[in-house]
C-alpha cells in the first residue's frame, strides 16, 4: 500500500508548495508511482506542475463534493512526471460545502482508497491554515512533513503546529505520525539560521531531516516556467537537495517497513 504524506504548515511562505512539487518530481524520478494532490485553493502546486488551473474542469472540488471517481479527476500529463489532482478557486467552495456533508473529515481518505495500492507515494499540499481541507488531509495521511524556515518565529510556531497535529490525530486519525521536519530557504551564512537549526535538532532529534533545502534562485524561478526545479536546472543546488530528500524519505520508509515486519 502506498504511503500518504501531508505537507503542512499553518504559516505561509515556508516553501510548502515548493517542497510538494519538487519532492513529488524527485520521487517520480526514482521510478516510483507518485500522485500529488493540490488542496490549496491558490492552485500553486497545480501551476507549478505545468497544468493551467483555469482550464481544468476537474479539481479537488469534484473529488470531495461531487464524489467523482478519483480516476476521472487525476491528471496524467504533468511536467514533473507524476499524476496530479488539481486545485483552483473552486476548492474554496469545497471547504465551505464540506461543512454540510456527512462524514466530512474522511471524504479524501475514502476517495483515495481505490488507488492506495497503485501509487508508491501520495503527497498532499495542504492550505496554510487549519480548515476542513487540512483536516481531510490529516485524516487521509499516514504522516505529516513539516517544512519550516530557520527563523525565531517559525521555531515558536512549530511547537504549536506539532500540538495541533497531535490533537487532530486523536480525533480523526490515531495512526498519524510526524514524517519529518524540513529546514527550507536555509542560508548557512546567517547566524540565526544556524542557531535555530541547532535548536531544532536538540528538540526534535531524528525527526529533523538531514537534508537541508538552501535558498536557491533556480527553485524560485522554476514555478514561473511551470516545472519542478530538476527539469528546469537539474544541476542547481535546490534540485540536488530535493533529490537527496527523496532518498532520505525512501530510506526512512524502508526502515519503517522492516520494523513493522519484525
Amino acid at each position: 500500500m502506498g504511503k500518504v504524506i501531508a505537507i503542512a504548515n499553518q504559516k505561509g511562505g515556508v516553501g510548502k508548495t515548493t517542497t510538494a512539487v519538487n519532492v513529488a518530481a524527485s520521487m517520480a524520478a526514482t521510478k516510483r508511482k507518485v500522485l500529488l494532490i493540490d488542496l490549496d485553493p491558490q492552485g500553486n502546486a497545480t501551476m507549478g506542475s505545468g497544468v493551467d488551473k483555469y482550464d481544468d474542469p476537474n479539481t479537488c472540488y469534484e473529488l470531495l463534493i461531487e464524489e467523482k471517481p478519483i480516476q476521472e479527476v487525476v491528471i496524467k500529463e504533468t511536467s514533473g512526471k507524476y499524476d496530479l489532482i488539481a486545485a483552483n478557486t473552486d476548492v474554496t467552495a469545497a471547504e465551505i460545502k464540506l461543512m454540510e456533508v456527512f462524514a466530512r473529515e474522511v471524504r479524501l481518505r475514502n476517495a483515495l482508497a481505490p488507488v492506495r495500492n497503485y501509487y508508491d507515494f501520495i503527497f498532499i499540499d495542504c492550505p496554510p491554515s487549519l480548515n476542513q481541507l487540512t483536516v481531510n488531509a490529516m485524516a487521509a495521511a499516514d504522516s505529516v512533513l513539516v517544512p519550516m524556515q530557520c527563523e525565531y518565529y517559525a521555531l515558536e510556531g512549530l511547537t504549536a503546529l506539532m500540538d495541533t497535529i497531535k490533537k487532530l490525530a486523536s480525533v480523526v486519525n490515531p495512526e498519524l505520525t510526524i514524517e519529518g521536519v524540513l529546514r527550507t530557504m536555509y542560508d548557512p551564512r546567517n547566524r540565526l539560521a544556524n542557531d535555530v537549526s541547532e535548536q531544532l535538532k536538540r528538540h526534535f532529534g531524528e525527526q529533523v531531516y538531514r537534508t537541508v533545502i538552501p535558498r536557491n534562485v533556480r527553485l524560485a524561478e522554476a514555478p514561473s516556467f511551470g516545472t519542478p526545479a530538476m527539469y528546469y536546472d537539474r544541476s542547481s543546488t535546490g534540485s540536488k537537495a530535493y533529490l537527496a530528500l527523496a532518498g532520505e524519505i525512501l530510506r526512512r520508509s524502508k526502515k519503517e517497513s522492516v520494523a513493522k515486519v519484525s
